[in-house]
């Protein structure tokens, strides 16, 4: 029998992130989450299973803010009583999403995060362990260098990118910072890449220690379901957390 547990999700609004929020509940665990609109989560539920809104309200605990306008304090209580932290946040795609503030959305809200389960942590007597899941890209390349090496079309790709689109500099800020979280054994994360985003249900995936596809061109992709089941998978299966964490694995329709 499964315990409960009670995830704290980011980016629940999210085409992941509702996935997520709702694959936790549909498995009897509880979940919290921070969405500017609580009726958008709400309707966002209901569109992939009907009155899930209402079936889960026990489980589901919302709080509606904008998650960089809350406080420290805020940010303590929000993640005091959390087994495990998903961060699937992301930036609109459009110019006011892609080119004005916040650029660092995913690195701010990663570091606010981390700091509030730290604090939190700091307060117990015997800390418990939490597990943090960044959600980022296979185009986001591991700091720790064993990925493939990137033909030069596609470290020019990655160049562009890290440059004249601030939402992918985020995503490899925000992958560098968790990779050097190494100082808390308490606090164990990782970084889970996946492929080519689809629209679709959940189904059979494939996880890989680094992408096994070309940055462009490539043939394989993965629906944003499969990607919310590899994140509940990691929190809900100790075996495969503990295969996993610390890594940045990349995830792939099977």
């Amino acid at each position: 029998m499964t315990a409960i547990t009670t995830t704290l999700v980011v980016g629940a609004t999210g085409a992941t992130g509702k996935h997520v929020v709702l694959q936790l509940l549909q498995k009897k665990q509880h979940v919290t989450t921070v969405v500017r609109s609580k009726q958008r989560l709400l309707n966002s539920l209901d569109e992939i299973a009907p009155n899930a809104s209402n079936e889960y309200a026990s489980s589901l605990q919302i709080k509606e803010a904008s998650l960089l306008d809350l406080s420290d304090d805020d940010l303590m209580e929000l993640t005091s009583h959390c087994d495990a932290t998903v961060s699937c946040l992301g930036h609109n795609i459009s110019f006011q999403g892609i080119y004005r503030d916040p650029h660092r959305l995913v690195t701010e809200a990663t570091k606010r995060l981390v700091n509030a389960i730290e604090a939190n942590q700091s307060l117990e007597k015997e800390p418990k362990k939490s597990k943090f899941i960044l959600m980022g890209t296979v185009a986001v390349p591991n700091p720790n260098g064993e990925d493939d090496t990137r033909t030069p079309g596609e470290r020019f790709v990655q160049f562009l990118l890290r440059y004249l689109l601030p939402p992918h500099r985020d995503n490899e800020t925000a992958a560098a910072y968790i990779h050097g979280k190494t100082d808390n054994p308490n606090l164990e994360w990782t970084v889970v890449r996946p492929t080519d985003l689809t629209d679709g249900g959940a189904s059979k995936y494939e996880v890989f220690p680094k992408p096994i596809d070309p940055l462009l061109g490539g043939d394989r992709s993965v629906t944003r379901a499969n990607v919310a089941q590899s994140m509940v998978d990691l929190i809900l299966t100790q075996s495969l957390w503990d295969e996993w964490k610390f890594k940045m694995p990349t995830v792939y329709d099977d």
